[in-house]
């Protein structure tokens, strides 16, 4: 059975996802994303094909061990992609927003789609009809805010977001739970409103580390997966390789 493994360099996480055939097996997080790491993952699981998505400046290195062992995909500029990207400067796209791009597509053919990401930043990605990346926008995220209140201030600590917290918060601590928590929820459902007025019909795919501190906040029904961003690069890989 063909074995592919999509590797997701992000700001917060280095993780890689494990697809036999077209079905999402395993996913895994790496503590250093280093030589060894990697090396040992293909040792494991012997795959045919490769594809790296990163944001980071990572080991060039592991494109070389990559090659070595697969059929090996570097996402970027070059790539070959099932939309297009009628913007001002489409080599300036990340990789991440690129491969969430596609598994909207992939995922909902022929359909507007809005497809929001939440990690180190919040990215907010829109695919018409006509399959055009026409771009988006892009905010700070939940542990960005966090960390930047605690650094900028004298005396908010650092805290750890959390599931359980009032509107009204009563102590530090939950008020900035509330604050950060229920102010991005607030801003995702205005940027949607605001999509609707534009756009009469389209959906909402929501993904990322953080969302499900979100979710049940949301007004908007919405396709929430957390794999998401793996799922578009599986249909990428197969598309380049």
């Amino acid at each position: 059975m063909s074995v592919s493994i999509c590797f997701d360099f992000g700001n917060t996480r280095l993780k890689a996802a494990i697809f036999k055939q077209n079905e999402l097996v395993e996913v895994v997080y790496f503590e250093k994303g280093d030589l060894f790491e990697i090396n040992a993952l293909l040792d494991k699981w012997a795959p045919t094909k490769t594809i790296l998505s990163s944001v980071i400046h990572h080991d060039k290195n592991i494109e070389n061990l990559l090659s070595e062992r697969s059929k090996f995909h570097l996402l970027g500029a070059s790539t070959k992609i099932n939309f297009t990207t009628p913007v001002g400067k489409p080599e300036t796209i990340g990789a991440d927003r690129l491969a969430l791009v596609a598994a909207a597509v992939d995922l909902f053919p022929n359909q507007h789609n809005l497809a929001i990401a939440l990690g180190t930043c919040i990215t907010y990605n829109f695919v018409n009809i006509h399959h055009e990346f026409l771009g988006g926008g892009i905010s700070p995220g939940m542990q960005m805010r966090f960390k930047a209140m605690h650094e900028q201030t004298a005396l908010l600590p650092l805290i750890k977001p959390s599931h359980e917290f009032p509107l009204v918060g009563y102590d530090t601590k939950t008020n900035l739970l509330s604050g950060v928590i229920l102010g991005i929820a607030a801003e995702i459902d205005g940027i949607i409103a605001a999509y609707a007025e534009k756009y009469a019909n389209f959906n909402v795919l929501l993904t990322g580390g953080d969302i499900s501190y979100f979710v049940r906040h949301l007004k908007k029904r919405i396709f929430a997966d957390q794999n998401l961003i793996f799922k578009g690069l599986y249909a990428i890989c197969e598309k380049n390789n």
